[in-house]
């Protein structure tokens, strides 16, 4: 990321129109390079989302002896290791802005005879690692950490690892796929126990890799099983489309009027889908178009049409399905007819920022009511008018956080005068090419 912030102001002067395909899914991308790392042999992956996080997750396997590039047609190849086979890294693990690195790659070590220093940039450096460190110690690797349990840390491996039984406190797909990944090279069954489901791209890429996966529900609870010192075989795999990237530019068409938009080869995993079936039952205009199966993941082209949406109340147990979107829904929400209320979302309080306070702040300058509190925000809809604050073009702070930075150039789609972004930089950590899409779609950029 350049030294200098690069402000923007986005407005739009009438619909939204066309066609687009979003960058690969991101969570999808990480899995793809880590397992392909772990197999003995050369994989290759199709779409792989080239954004500043993903590649952090290149640079430390490579630093861990994994051969990474890219061939004549752009596609990925990857000449794996083998479970075991990482190698000790000579210098720190960059993880940038990337909590999926971090989290994930603090399992893959945790299994394995090697020392790593996990480092990252100012933000990630505040985001606990707590709830990941916990269940990879009970698996016998050690920690030296920053007060707090954040980065700087060090992980010093232990093999062999010792399989566990371990129940989720709370949902997290990056905490259940670090044990997963530490399970891989663990003799014996790992287990993690799940009472709400998450995200399962773990799960449905290690079985495709040739990892003996189970998975069963016992009691309403869902229990995967990994059986370790796995033999990995090489795999080529086309990455779906980001559902939470095409979030974005699917809520700029339902909130801009006359706007028809189809965004193309989205995965739409049920675990993924959150967010488009608050938005069905919101009112939206939002269908399925295409459906098809792309390397076990189920993907779609979704097309949105302008419409009048009505705020409602949104059950906390979505949260898991969709805890990415909160920022681009309450943006939604301020263009709805009546309130939407959230709760049970105190994770966005430790994401890259304080998502629920960025956005109450934001969407205040928009002339939006909202409520912050403790576990979410409760929001008054303009119904449908444009938004506009107390000041001809808000300047909305940020806070290096890519979602929040794209929820609030969607803002500037449905208002008044257009919002300037403080910063546009942090668009590069999952969806780099999101300001040229918008302006392909018709969006004003200035």
């Amino acid at each position: 990321m350049s030294e200098k912030p690069i402000p923007r102001t986005f407005e739009s002067l009438g619909p939204l129109s066309g066609h687009a395909r979003v960058p690969g899914d991101k969570s999808i991308s990480h899995r793809a390079l880590i397992l392909s790392a772990m197999a003995v042999g050369e994989s290759r992956i199709e779409g792989l989302l080239e954004s500043e996080d993903v590649i952090a997750t290149v640079a430390a396997l490579w630093s861990m002896g994994s051969q990474i590039g890219q061939d004549s047609n752009g596609n990925w190849v990857v000449n794996g290791v083998g479970v075991g086979g990482l190698l000790q890294p000579e210098t720190a693990l960059d993880m940038g802005n990337s909590g999926t690195s971090a989290r994930l790659l603090m399992g893959l070590v945790a299994s394995h005879a090697i020392t790593a220093t996990f480092i990252g940039d100012p933000s990630l450096s505040q985001r606990p690692m707590g709830r990941v460190i916990e269940p990879l110690s009970n698996m016998g690797a050690t920690f030296s950490v920053t007060p707090g349990d954040r980065l700087p840390l060090m992980v010093h491996g232990r093999v062999p690892a010792v399989p566990i039984e371990y129940r989720l406190p709370v949902a997290s797909a990056q905490v259940k796929s670090a044990i997963m990944l530490a399970a891989l090279n663990t003799p014996g069954i790992t287990r993690v126990i799940e009472p709400e489901r998450t995200r399962d791209h773990s799960e449905r890429m290690l079985a495709g890799f040739g990892a003996e996966v189970g998975i069963e529900e016992i009691d309403g609870e869902r229990v995967i099983a990994v059986t370790g010192e796995a033999e990995l075989q090489p795999h080529n795999m086309s990455i779906p489309g980001d559902p939470s990237s095409a979030a974005f530019p699917l809520v700029a068409a339902l909130l801009v009027p006359g706007s028809d938009v189809l965004i193309q080869h989205v995965g739409i995993n049920p675990t993924r889908t959150g967010l488009f079936e608050i938005l069905k039952e919101m009112g939206a205009d939002l269908t399925y178009e295409n459906e098809r199966d792309v390397g076990g993941e189920p993907v779609a082209d979704i097309r949105a049409r302008h419409s009048a949406l009505k705020g409602i109340e949104v059950p906390p147990e979505i949260a898991p399905r969709m805890i990415d979107e909160f920022p681009i829904l309450f943006v939604a929400a301020a263009l709805a007819e009546g309130k939407t209320v959230t709760t049970g979302l105190d994770e966005l309080r430790h994401k890259e920022s304080d998502r629920l306070a960025a956005m109450a702040r934001g969407l205040a300058q928009l002339g939006v009511p909202v409520e912050e509190r403790p576990d979410g925000l409760a929001i008054t809809g303009s119904g449908g008018e444009k938004l506009k604050g107390d000041y001809a073009t808000p300047h909305i702070a940020t806070q290096l956080d890519h979602r929040i930075a794209m929820s609030f150039t969607v803002a500037g789609l449905a208002s008044a005068h257009g919002v300037t972004i403080d910063d546009i930089r942090p668009m590069a950590t999952s969806f780099p090419s999101f300001p040229p899409m918008l302006a392909d779609l018709g969006a004003i950029a200035r």
